[in-house]
C-alpha cells in the first residue's frame, strides 16, 4: 500500500527500518527528508564506512545496485544502499530492468535498506514493478502542496522543530515565500537558529532572520488593493522600485493573479459560511473577512477585468510588448488600472 511520508518519518524516528524504499513524485522535498534521515540514522558513524553506499542513478545500472544490495554487512547489523536521482536508473521502466527489481522486491536481503530516491516523477501504475513495490515496499508517492495547505503544513513542521506559529503568521509566510517546500524549510532554519528556547514565531521575527518586511511584500500589497488603500499600495510599489532584485515583478503579479481568483471565487460562494469559504478559496479562516470586504469594493465585473490586465502585465514583465519599461512600472501600472 501507499504510506505518506510523514507516517515513514515517524516509524523512522522511531527505529523502524524497512528492506526497501521506492520514494517517488513531484515534491522532492519529502524525499530527501526521507533519504537523508535513513542515510544519517539507520547505521552509526564508525559502521557508515563499510556499509553505507550512495551511488546516483545516472552512473549505475540496476544490476550493481542489486548486487551491493545483496552484499552482507561488515561488523554491523545491516547495511544500507541508497540510490539518489534513481529516475535516471538506464532502461527502468523498460520489462527487463523492472524484472531484475521485482525479483529482488519479492525476496530482499533482511539486512540491507535499500532506498530509491526518485524525483519528480512516477512509476506506471499500471506496470508489474509499481504494483510490486505497492505490495512488498515502503512506496511513497509525494505530491506539490495545494496552496491552501500550505499555512497548515507550516504550522505542522515549526511545531516539529519545537516551535509555534499562529495562523495568519504561517499564511503570511506561506505567501511570501510560495510552495517550494526546500525553500520555506530553509528560511525557516535561518530563523529559528536564533532561538535557544522554544520561541511563537511572529511577523517581527520574519522581517529580522529572513528579511520579509511585514509591511512591504506582496501579500501587503493585495491586502491595500483589496481595501482599496492606494496611498498604501503606491508605497509598497515605491519600495519594490528600491531594490527590484529582492522584489522581482512576476511572482508578485503571479500572487495578484491568486488574489484575484479568490476574489471570483467568493463572487461565486457568497452564500458559503466562513469556514467553507476558507476552504474554497484556500485562505485561513482569519482572512475571510478581509475577501469579502474586498469582493464588496471589486464587483464580478471588474475582477473579471483584472485578469486581462495582469495577463497584459505578465507578458510584458517577460519582455512581450514591454519596450524600455522597468518591471516596477508594469506593476504600477497594472496596480492603477485595477485600482480604478
Amino acid at each position: 500500500m501507499a504510506y505518506k511520508a510523514e507516517d515513514v518519518l515517524k516509524d523512522l524516528k522511531n527505529g523502524k527500518f524497512a528492506p526497501i524504499y521506492f520514494l517517488q513524485g513531484d515534491e522532492p522535498f519529502f524525499i530527501d527528508q526521507i533519504s537523508d534521515f535513513i542515510e544519517k540514522n539507520a547505521l552509526q558513524e564508525h559502521e557508515k564506512g563499510f556499509n553505507q553506499m550512495v551511488m546516483y542513478g545516472k552512473d549505475v545500472a540496476m544490476p550493481a545496485i542489486l548486487s551491493n544490495a545483496k552484499r552482507f554487512p561488515m561488523m554491523a547489523d545491516r547495511q544500507v544502499v541508497i540510490v539518489k536521482e534513481a529516475q535516471n536508473i538506464p532502461g527502468l521502466g523498460k520489462e527487463e530492468v523492472d524484472n531484475l527489481l521485482i525479483h529482488y522486491i519479492q525476496n530482499p536481503l533482511p539486512s540491507t535498506i535499500l532506498v530509491f530516491a526518485h524525483k519528480y516523477k512516477s512509476l506506471d501504475g499500471r506496470k508489474a514493478l509499481a504494483k510490486e513495490l505497492d505490495k512488498k515496499a515502503v512506496f511513497v508517492k509525494t505530491e506539490k502542496l495545494k496552496e491552501h495547505t500550505l499555512p497548515s503544513w507550516i504550522e505542522g513542521y515549526i511545531r516539529s522543530q519545537g516551535h509555534q506559529i499562529d495562523g495568519p503568521t504561517a499564511s503570511f509566510l506561506a505567501d511570501s515565500i510560495g510552495n517550494n517546500l526546500e525553500v520555506l524549510a530553509n528560511e525557516v532554519g535561518k530563523m529559528i537558529i536564533n532561538f535557544t528556547e522554544p520561541t511563537k514565531i511572529t511577523k517581527e521575527h520574519i522581517q529580522k532572520y529572513i528579511g520579509i518586511n511585514k509591511d512591504y511584500n506582496a501579500f501587503e500589497l493585495t491586502k491595500a488593493m483589496g481595501f482599496k488603500d492606494v496611498d498604501k499600495a503606491n508605497k509598497i510599489i515605491h519600495y519594490f522600485s528600491q531594490n527590484p532584485k529582492n522584489h522581482p515583478v512576476i511572482p508578485i503579479i503571479s500572487v495578484i493573479f491568486g488574489y484575484f481568483s479568490k476574489l471570483s471565487l467568493v463572487h461565486y460562494n457568497k452564500s458559503s459560511g466562513d469556514n467553507e469559504l476558507a476552504k474554497l478559496i484556500g485562505a485561513h479562516p482569519y482572512f475571510v473577512k478581509e475577501y469579502r470586504i474586498a469582493a464588496k469594493n471589486y464587483q464580478l465585473g471588474k475582477v473579471i477585468d483584472s485578469f486581462s490586465y495582469i495577463r497584459e502585465a505578465d507578458l510584458r514583465s517577460k519582455g512581450v510588448d514591454s519596450g524600455s519599461i522597468s518591471g516596477s512600472e508594469i506593476l504600477r501600472e497594472l496596480v492603477f488600472k485595477i485600482m480604478h
